[in-house]
């Protein structure tokens, strides 16, 4: 579906990548940006930053809470109308302790925000766009979701759980014939603070080109996208390649099994 003369909504889109979706949807045209983000204080200096690119529109909105994510469509839909476009974008990373050593609220909180609040999110704005026979919505999830990493379990189980629904949804419009489509997205690490400290043997995606990516996706109606394209091809290795063999070359000689030993994260406020 091409951005063009259409509403966008982005969740998460007052900072990161999120917010950089934004910008360049309004460049291509939109007729309308949405800004969904649980930082009042940043949806609020976002839309003032990008009214020069066109109509924006914000609202706080909490994804991991049901009632709060009511209270931001029904305002939405109030100012701006129907939206043409979902982006779920918004998410988080807690730590990177083993398993062992993570809380019941570590849990909650990452599957709340990176599984539920997607599917809390879409639950909603889908069935209005199949009522009116367009939409699309697009999933950013994560290459961590089909290719796991130590020390960041609870971030991969998140994103494993949103593309096996994101898949499901898809499959699921296509055979009744909708004309609402989906596309999922699976990104490497990208360098928007989210992963600070991380060192990696592959490269570290530009936020600028990863926008750009999944913008283009989802006006060429893609059904799924790695990012980088060379991530399909670790995929293939490690569905040719046995565990005793794919372990000490992409997870040790590559360092995949080592990138998270010292994260940081992104600083308070950054």
């Amino acid at each position: 579906m091409k951005l063009f003369g259409n509403t966008v909504l982005i969740t998460g889109a007052a900072s990161g990548i999120g917010k950089i979706m934004g910008r360049k949807a309004l460049e291509k045209g939109a007729s309308a940006l949405i800004i969904w983000d649980v930082n009042e204080t940043a949806v609020q200096a976002t839309v003032a930053e990008f009214a020069q690119f066109g109509k924006v529109f914000g609202f706080r909105a909490d994804i991991s809470d049901p009632a709060s994510i009511d209270a931001a469509y029904v305002a939405t839909k109030e100012v701006c109308g129907e939206v043409d476009i979902l982006i779920n974008c918004a998410g988080i990373i807690t730590n990177n302790k083993p398993f062992a050593e993570q809380t019941d609220a570590d849990i909650i909180r990452t599957v709340d925000i990176n599984t539920k609040g997607a599917m809390f999110v879409t639950l909603r704005v889908l069935r209005d766009m199949l009522s009116r026979g367009k939409g699309h919505v697009c999933n950013i999830t994560s290459a961590a979701g089909m290719l796991a990493m130590p020390r960041m379990s609870l971030y991969a189980a998140s994103k494993w759980a949103a593309i096996g629904w994101s898949e499901s949804m898809r499959l699921e419009l296509q055979r009744s014939k909708s004309p609402v489509r989906v596309t999922t997205i699976a990104p490497y690490f990208i360098n928007t603070g989210m992963f600070t400290g991380i060192r990696s043997f592959f490269k570290i995606l530009d936020p600028e080109k990863v926008a750009r990516k999944v913008l283009r996706a989802v006006e060429r109606n893609r059904q799924f996208s790695g990012i980088p394209f060379t991530y399909h091809f670790i995929r293939l290795m490690q569905g040719l390649l046995p565990f005793p063999l794919f372990d000490p070359i992409f997870g040790d000689i590559c360092g995949l099994y080592t990138v998270m030993e010292h994260y940081t994260g992104r600083k308070p406020n950054a």
